[in-house]
C-alpha cells in the first residue's frame, strides 16, 4: 500500500472521532504493510488529555508488539502531532511520520517547532508532510465550521428564551 492508501484509512479513523464529537484526527501505525495499532482523538470521551489519536495508535501497538520501542514503523496522521506526541514518538524510536495537514498553532514536526529531528535528541524521525493535505484539512474545517454554527445557535436559542 502508499502513503495514500494508509492516509486513507487514517481519514476514516478521525471521521470515528468526528462522530463521538471529538475533533477528527485519526492515526494508524504500519510496520511491514500491517497495522499494529490505530487510533482517534479521545479526549473528550475518556476525560483524558492524552488521549490524541496518535497516542492511542502508539499504545495500541506497544502493547501487541510488546515492547515499548517501535523501530521500522511508520506513523500516519491527518493533522501534524504537537509536542507530546512528537515526544512519544521520538520516545518510542518511531522510523518514518507521515502526516496529512500542518497545524500553525501547536504543530510540532515543523510547523512551530521540529522536535521529531532535533539534532541534539539520540533519535530522529523521517517526515514526510501533505500526504493528502486538502482532504485531511477539509476534514477539520467542515468540523469546526459546524461546531461554530451550532454553537451560535445555542447561544441565539438561549438569548431568544
Amino acid at each position: 500500500m502508499t502513503d495514500d492508501d494508509w492516509m486513507r484509512q487514517a481519514i476514516r479513523l478521525a471521521a470515528k472521532a468526528e462522530q463521538q464529537g471529538e475533533v477528527p484526527v485519526g492515526a494508524l501505525l504500519v510496520k511491514d504493510d500491517k497495522v499494529l495499532g490505530e487510533g482517534w482523538n479521545q479526549m473528550i470521551s475518556l476525560n483524558d488529555p492524552s488521549a490524541h489519536a496518535e497516542m492511542q495508535a502508539i499504545r495500541a501497538a506497544a502493547t501487541k508488539m510488546g515492547n515499548y520501542r517501535l523501530p521500522d514503523c511508520t506513523l500516519y496522521v491527518t493533522l501534524e502531532p504537537c509536542s507530546m506526541c512528537a515526544g512519544l514518538m521520538v520516545h518510542s524510536r518511531i522510523k518514518r511520520l507521515v502526516f496529512g495537514t500542518t497545524d500553525l498553532k501547536t504543530g510540532a514536526a515543523g510547523s512551530v517547532l521540529n522536535l521529531v529531528q532535533q539534532p541534539q535528541f539520540n533519535h530522529q524521525l523521517e517526515v514526510v508532510q501533505g500526504v493528502l493535505a486538502t482532504e485531511c484539512a477539509t476534514q477539520l474545517s467542515a468540523f469546526f465550521q459546524r461546531r461554530r454554527r451550532e454553537q451560535k445557535a445555542a447561544k441565539q436559542a438561549r438569548l431568544s428564551d
